[in-house]
């Protein structure tokens, strides 16, 4: 039997609607797809790509009606892809759906609209008081970000050993068997504290998370230029960054039309496309679905 999937449409202005509408023929052979819409909006968006209605296409009705004003800042797109997105996450609580797939959000928009999230993440972590840790990539290689959407002067100070021990045990939790290189935060992974010391905090939160764990599962720290090279790459396949674009340059650079987003050591199973609303797009009928579908695929295979 096919599992109900809860799409959330992300920001009406961005690109998610049509590359949902798009892969629904291909999306409804691996699972029932439950668009969080109504009609009007939908009717709007489907007018806008020139597209008719899907056949058999089923919505979980979200509340609003605005014009869709394609690759624009908007109050209202930001506030209707935060309900979309809650719509989505009360089906998987309430048991109408095993797991939600979500279509970008536009962080601005959503500042606009007055939520005081830094994104889906941030959101889940709040809604379920559970320390949710956010993982993105593809099966050749997956990066966890330790720190997530935080300005870069902030990350050393967060770089400690009890805070670290904690997201490795949750980590561990969601991943038990697999081997995890973790990043160092300096370069050359601090030279034995020449360039920083943050590496003596990793490699006692290192320590003591094997101990925990029964088996050394995570490795390093790594120095982190070298740690995406080919020849380590056939040694690694899961990694922790120390911050955001330490290690989503690399993943994106490699794998940036088939990574897809996943939040770990939550009650529900949440995937989501690994690219932005690509408002210079929008619309225009240049979307590409396969993160998507990919996003898609990994939810089945977490339910």
């Amino acid at each position: 039997m096919k599992h109900n999937i809860a799409i959330s449409v992300g920001d009406l202005n961005g690109v998610g609607i049509e590359i949902a509408i798009k892969a629904h023929t291909e999306i409804s052979k691996l699972c029932n797809p439950i668009y969080c819409i109504n009609k009007y909006m939908l009717n709007q968006a489907l007018k806008l790509l020139k597209i008719d209605m899907p056949d058999n296409l089923k919505i979980s009705f979200v509340y609003g009606e605005f014009d869709i004003k394609a690759g624009e800042l908007s109050t209202n797109s930001g506030n209707y892809s935060f309900d979309s997105f809650m719509n989505g996450v009360m089906l998987c609580k309430n048991k109408k759906a095993d797991a939600i797939v979500t279509m970008p959000i536009n962080k601005e928009a959503w500042m606009m609209a007055g939520l005081k999230y830094k994104g889906h993440t941030d959101a889940l972590r709040k809604h379920f008081n559970k320390d949710a840790i956010m993982m993105l990539g593809c099966e050749k290689m997956y990066v966890a970000l330790y720190t997530e959407h935080t300005a870069l002067k902030d990350v050393p100070p967060l770089i400690k050993e009890d805070k670290l021990l904690s997201f490795f045990i949750n980590l561990n939790k969601s991943l038990p068997c697999e081997k995890i290189a973790v990043l160092g935060l300096n370069p050359h992974a601090g030279d034995n504290g020449v360039l920083g010391d943050e590496e003596i905090e990793i490699t006692n939160a290192i320590k003591n998370a094997n101990e925990k764990i029964g088996f050394e599962q995570f490795l390093g720290p790594l120095v982190p230029d070298v740690a995406f090279t080919p020849h380590a790459r056939q040694k690694h396949t899961y990694y922790v960054a120390m911050y955001h674009d330490q290690g989503l340059i690399p993943l994106k650079a490699l794998y940036f039309d088939e990574s897809v987003n996943i939040s770990l050591n939550l009650p529900i199973v949440r995937t989501s496309v690994d690219h932005g609303t690509a408002f210079d797009i929008a619309y225009q009928n240049k979307a590409n679905t396969l993160s998507y579908i990919n996003a898609v695929k990994s939810a089945i295979s977490l339910i």
